[in-house]
């Protein structure tokens, strides 16, 4: 891989891994927040609105390319059990801060992740794509566990307005690391928005499946009609010795 001069990676499940229980501490956070804030409703009925909005918006995310926020899901589900609300009100902007500050708590570097970045800087232009919603606590994330200087660019969808594998997101991190893109490896764990977002835009991808081979508890993702496909001839590697060991060939 001698003509590789740059690097873009994934975030969640490719350098961090949220701990079990982090989206129900999330959403407890998020209904004390709501609560507090004079909003009257049933924990488990407004736990089940919020399911089913997040689900539509996010399936019509996937099919549009253009990214969601969780104030739509969280206003659509208050709305449906009579309360009057709009997704831009104070109120929810500030629940969505109580359940993204979950994160911070229940999130785990993926072992030697600092060491892989450190071996690569200098070596390599890095750049971080990630697929999030809330992108204050991507940057948030990226300060706590002190990746933030490795990067020189930090795509998150929340902030583009689109999501992988929408080819303008893949052209951003393109454009921002200064190489053609047969010179960028793209490193994430996820096969449709990873491996074919970075394949379909002309980067090389490679299948991170740390997550996948320790049976790691992860946000479930459908599986994808071209899985199959999509994994068959595209490096897979498990841990970062495997991968640096993958950037030393040839």
């Amino acid at each position: 891989m001698n003509q590789i001069k740059a690097i873009g990676f994934d975030l969640f499940n490719t350098l961090i891994t949220a701990d079990p229980g982090a989206l129900s501490e999330a959403m407890q956070r998020l209904t004390t927040s709501l609560e507090e804030s004079g909003f009257q409703f049933e924990a488990e009925p407004f736990r089940k609105a919020y399911r089913e909005a997040a689900i539509r918006f996010v399936t019509e995310s996937k099919a549009n390319g253009r990214e969601t926020h969780n104030r739509f899901w969280i206003s659509e589900a208050l709305i449906s059990l009579g309360q009057k609300v709009t997704p831009g009100d104070p109120s929810i902007a500030k629940a969505v801060e109580a359940y993204f500050s979950a994160f911070f708590d229940y999130c785990r570097l993926i072992p030697k992740t600092l060491e892989m970045l450190e071996q690569l800087q200098g070596r390599y232009r890095l750049g971080l794509l990630s697929n999030f919603t809330h992108a204050p606590a991507v940057e948030g994330l990226l300060d706590q566990f002190g990746l933030a200087p490795f990067f020189e660019t930090i795509l998150v969808s929340g902030e583009i307005g689109y999501r992988k594998p929408h080819p303008l997101v893949f052209e951003m991190l393109v454009n921002n690391l200064g190489f053609e893109s047969y010179q960028i490896l793209y490193v994430g764990d996820s096969l449709d928005p990873d491996v074919l977002g970075a394949t379909q835009s002309g980067l090389r991808p490679v299948w991170m499946t740390y997550v996948r081979d320790n049976r790691l508890p992860s946000i479930p993702v459908p599986p994808s009609e071209s899985d199959g496909i999509l994994s068959q001839g595209v490096p897979r590697v498990s841990d970062w010795e495997a991968f640096l060991s993958l950037l030393q060939q040839s």
